[in-house]
């Protein structure tokens, strides 16, 4: 039997490549270069790589095409999508990267395992948080992939990439310590729970179309609309995953917490 891989248009996705490409980087700047020029070569990569993102959705402007054995979709909703996060990440990363006039930190722990006297001590040796750049750049590509999904897998990974850098992010506050790391642990634990809710969902959704990708289930719901039960239990179960991602009632019990106690950038 012969395996023919789908094919993909890397000019239509370019964005995205462009974004893991350099989240892959940063995760390697992170591991080999010394910690007195790791800041500035983060902070070079994820702005380069931004706006390098940002030219791609532009010259991408008029590209309308189903990529990737159809499970990604780049027309003109999805490139206005991908351009507001890429904006949005840009002016979140700039407020990520000030640091106070009277201290040597940022908005983010030195240590995020440390004690508050210990966190003071790696403050005035000038140790700043450099993990968080990588993990922004997997965040942003995560919402990118998500609104170009054409399938419900997809979606899902994309919400998973999105979402678990996030949780660790919720949890590196310099200040307010203890509210941060509870908000992480919350954070956690109730989005496992709503992506289980979505991927019981998918299922059940499978379950009855037989496809995964939205034309083949809609194209499904019009043949058999009769026997929508299961379809119905399926995308109320999706709903809910994703509700809990906007942070809808009632499945916003961990907006509180979690903006409280969250660093203002992330």
């Amino acid at each position: 039997m012969n395996y023919s891989p789908p094919a993909i248009d890397y000019v239509a996705i370019a964005p995205m490549i462009v974004i893991f490409g350099a989240a892959i980087v940063s995760v390697l700047i992170e591991a080999f270069t010394p910690r007195s020029v790791r800041r500035y070569l983060q902070l070079l990569i994820v702005f380069g790589s931004l706006i390098a993102a940002a030219a791609l959705i532009v010259i991408n402007a008029s590209t309308r095409v189903v990529t990737a054995g159809q499970a990604i979709v780049i027309d003109g909703p999805a490139l206005v999508l991908q351009g507001a996060i890429v904006i949005i990440a840009l002016l979140g990363a700039a407020l990520m990267a000030e640091r106070s006039i009277d201290s040597v930190g940022d908005a983010f722990a030195s240590r995020v395992s440390s004690l508050p006297e210990e966190e003071k001590q790696f403050t005035q040796r000038g140790y700043m948080q450099t993990e968080i750049w990588p993990l922004t750049l997997f965040a942003v590509l995560g919402m990118m992939l998500f609104v170009t999904s054409n399938d419900l897998l997809i979606m899902f990974i994309g919400l998973e990439i999105m979402s678990l850098p996030l949780y660790l992010m919720t949890g590196m506050a310099r200040r307010r310590r203890l509210l941060s790391q509870e908000a992480a642990l919350k954070y956690f634990l109730l989005g496992a729970f709503s992506s289980a809710f979505f991927l019981y969902g998918a299922a059940l959704v499978y379950g009855y179309a037989g496809s995964i990708t939205f034309p083949k289930i809609a194209q499904t719901v019009t043949s058999k609309p009769g026997e929508s039960l299961v379809l119905m239990i399926g995308l109320g179960m999706v709903l809910i995953g994703l509700l809990f991602k906007v942070g809808a009632v009632p499945f916003h019990q961990w907006v509180p917490d979690v903006y409280q106690g969250a660093p203002t950038a992330v």
